[in-house]
């Protein structure tokens, strides 16, 4: 039986893999599941921080601090799961991923709020109020609600061979987010009860096993009777259960040898995809002998494919639309304008053509939805338990396979420096406290994020269809960017502006990995949701507003890159820091 659920799974995995990993990887990135993966990140370099009383607090590999004067209220925070208070990873990604378990994420925030008060004691209990808020909303809202999330990814991919990227919203979509989310979390206390028995603990965890799985078929369901059909489903199964997870055993130790790479790539889809199987069994079992409340389990179509009959009766409305002979392209094909249109996604067309020519790749889009949809490639949201209510022009408010004009553009080129430059100065001003104005110019943009943007939207506009491959192609992209631009600047300047040596998976310093999966993350919100919305805005802007705003950016944008040319903004660079040189700065004060 196992062999077959692993062979099973196999296949699942094979047709899904990079959406698979995605997901996995993004749990682990989260601190949803797979949070021993997340070593495949971390660096171990030391690092000094500063204390709010000044002093310089420098920690070693082994989280050993050599000198340090720390605040009580941090001391007595320290993660339940043994961690040290301060951990040693370097770079964003590590330290957004032990956000929750590092204590001097906690520090940095003492520190700031010591010193805006200026009382230790009403700043600790500011701190821990606001810390006990973050945590209960992350783990809430998020890590708990992924879990349901990731397994309606997976038990799609059983039978599925497309699944839109839309599934990651789909109880967002349902307004079902709030539900789903406390149903996770009052099985995390009843779990947590059981800890307190002998063997409980262990037990209950098998029991309450597919609740997650029972929410992603029906987020309806409550969250007592999810728990009870998971308890009935499982009577019979539960040591099996145990048995199934014992066998990835020799995954897991791999996984320790490759400091976590493999089950990134591979054993953590895998278990997912192995374990949407074992469900589908027990869940089978369960409606074959009619268990109690096994009337819930109502998502039909997620588990085989719908009848011909059932499907177009369902989308009878489309029917005709789908198969209709399409219309011949409204233009020439020779045009240059067509193929700056077709390949980049750049619009030099009017008004009026323009919406025409727009409205055409949305009927093509919605066409192959749907055609998906009717030859059993997708799943057929018209049959799911749960009916989202339509709004008009939903689709084409967020066309993401729209063309965009010059001027849309250059907006979007100078918000996106802008983003970027936010997204710098933050990091510094969460890690260390300190405003640091970032980049090689003077003025709030930063040209790398903007030019990194526009590329993504243009050179990739025909990966756009396809999310899975635009995550990747962002990723090559902005890498090829960053570093050539490194090399660049430190030809012309003999100056490093960045530099990421001790940072995971790195490239002589330019580009790491961390850096790259940030970008291609942030070029997915650029391609389908900053980009749409912010078009939507400026499409309602009349020229004669625009145009005299676009001529004063660039005109300052321009004198702040002549200027910079000459005197460039050195010493502070875009992604590192120095430690040292800041707190030398603070001694010599």
């Amino acid at each position: 039986m196992l062999k077959s659920l692993k062979e099973k799974g196999r296949k699942s995995l094979k047709k899904h893999y990079l959406l698979f990993v995605f997901v996995c990887f993004l749990a682990a990135f989260i601190g949803s599941e797979f949070v021993n993966s997340s070593n495949a990140t971390k660096a171990t370099e030391p690092m000094e921080v500063t204390t709010a009383d000044g002093k310089t607090v420098l920690y070693s590999e082994a989280d050993e601090v050599v000198e340090m004067s720390i605040m009580d209220t941090v001391e007595n925070i320290k993660s339940h799961n043994g961690n040290k208070i301060f951990e040693t990873n370097k770079g964003f990604l590590a330290m957004a991923i032990n956000t929750l378990s590092s204590g001097s994420f906690y520090l940095r925030i003492a520190q700031s709020i010591v010193s805006i008060v200026h009382s230790e004691q009403i700043g600790n209990m500011i701190l821990i109020v606001l810390v006990m808020i973050l945590l209960f909303f992350v783990y809430f809202y998020i890590q708990n609600a992924y879990k349901v999330v990731s397994r309606r990814i997976f038990l799609e991919g059983r039978i599925y061979s497309k699944i839109p990227t839309q599934r990651f919203a789909l109880i967002i979509r349902i307004k079902r987010w709030s539900k789903v989310a406390f149903t996770m979390f009052v099985l995390t206390v009843f779990k947590t009860l059981w800890m307190f028995t002998i063997i409980g603990g262990f037990i209950k965890k098998y029991s309450y096993y597919l609740v997650p799985y029972i929410v992603a078929e029906n987020p309806n369901i409550g969250a007592l009777k999810a728990i009870k059909l998971s308890r009935n489903m499982m009577n019979g199964y539960k040591w099996k259960c145990f048995l199934y997870e014992m066998s990835f055993i020799g995954w897991d130790i791999l996984s320790t040898i490759t400091a976590g790479l493999s089950a990134v790539f591979y054993s953590n889809p895998y278990k997912m995809t192995t374990f949407a199987e074992f469900y589908a069994m027990v869940r089978e079992n369960a409606k074959e002998n009619n268990i109690d409340l096994s009337d819930n389990l109502n998502d039909k179509y997620l588990f085989e494919l719908a009848s011909d009959e059932v499907l177009h009766e369902k989308y009878s409305d489309v029917l005709e639309y789908i198969y209709v002979e399409e219309k011949e392209e409204l233009v020439n094909k020779k045009d240059i304008r067509h193929i700056l249109n077709k390949y980049f996604g750049i619009s030099l067309y009017g008004k009026e053509f323009g919406d025409a020519y727009e409205k055409q790749q949305i009927q093509k889009m919605k066409r192959e939805k749907y055609q998906n949809i009717l030859e059993k490639k997708a799943y057929p949201d018209r049959l799911f338990t749960i009916i989202r209510k339509k709004k008009k022009l939903q689709i084409e408010s967020l066309n993401y396979l729209r063309s965009y004009k010059i001027s849309s553009l250059m907006v979007l080129f100078f918000v996106i420096c802008f983003i970027g430059w936010i997204y710098e100065v933050s990091i510094h001003l969460v890690r260390d406290g300190v405003f640091v104005n970032r980049g090689t110019m003077h003025g709030p943009w930063l040209p790398i994020y903007g030019w990194g943007g526009l590329l993504i939207l243009t050179l990739l506009y025909n990966f756009r269809t396809n999310p899975k491959k635009q995550f990747f192609a962002t990723i090559v992209l902005c890498g090829i960017v960053e570093y050539f631009t490194s090399f660049a600047l430190d030809v012309m300047y003999n100056e490093k502006w960045w530099d990421y040596s001790g940072y995971f998976i790195n490239l002589n310093g330019r580009i790491c990995l961390e850096g790259l999966l940030i970008f291609g993350l942030g070029g997915l919100a650029i391609s389908y949701i900053i980009a749409p919305m912010l078009d939507n805005a400026l499409r309602k802007v009349k020229k004669r507003v625009l145009i005299p705003i676009l001529t004063v950016l660039v005109t300052i944008f321009v004198i702040d890159q002549i200027y910079s040319w000459k005197v460039p903004n050195v010493g502070q660079g875009i992604t590192s820091y120095s430690y040292i040189e800041k707190n030398t700065t603070i001694a010599n004060k």
